[in-house]
């Protein structure tokens, strides 16, 4: 049986989806963007910041949920510029040190116009 899981400490999902459901033993969040969870705006205007902005927030559903951005298996990162690729790659490393698997994919366009989107799959 899943189990939805909603943090107060991230931002509200803008759609009709989850933060996460927890299902076998797995976490899966849905994509975060730079939303901060207190303002509900997007406030970064760089990938550096909008990057740290959605890891803080995939660590806060991740702990709410019972998990931990360490246990994370796999991400699949978009970018709304391939450009930006090294600058993104500075800041994630920082937050998932256990290197999980990867996808990340250039996009034409992200919501709310982020220039980063990234959702994740961690053990319980």
């Amino acid at each position: 049986m899943s189990k939805i899981i909603v943090s107060e400490n991230a931002p509200k999902a803008i759609g009709p989806y989850s933060q996460a459901v927890c299902a076998g033993g797995m976490i899966y969040t849905s994509g975060q963007i730079a939303i901060n969870p207190q303002s509900g705006d997007v406030e970064a205007c760089t990938i550096e910041a909008q990057t740290e902005q959605v890891c803080k927030n995939i660590k806060a559903i991740l702990e709410d949920g019972g998990s931990g951005i360490e246990k994370v298996v796999k991400t699949t990162c978009f970018l709304k510029d391939m450009k930006d690729f090294a600058a993104f790659n500075a800041v994630y490393e920082k937050y998932f040190v256990s290197k999980p698997a990867r996808s990340c994919v250039a996009v034409k366009e992200l919501p709310k116009n982020v220039l980063v989107e990234v959702d994740t799959i961690a053990e319980m």
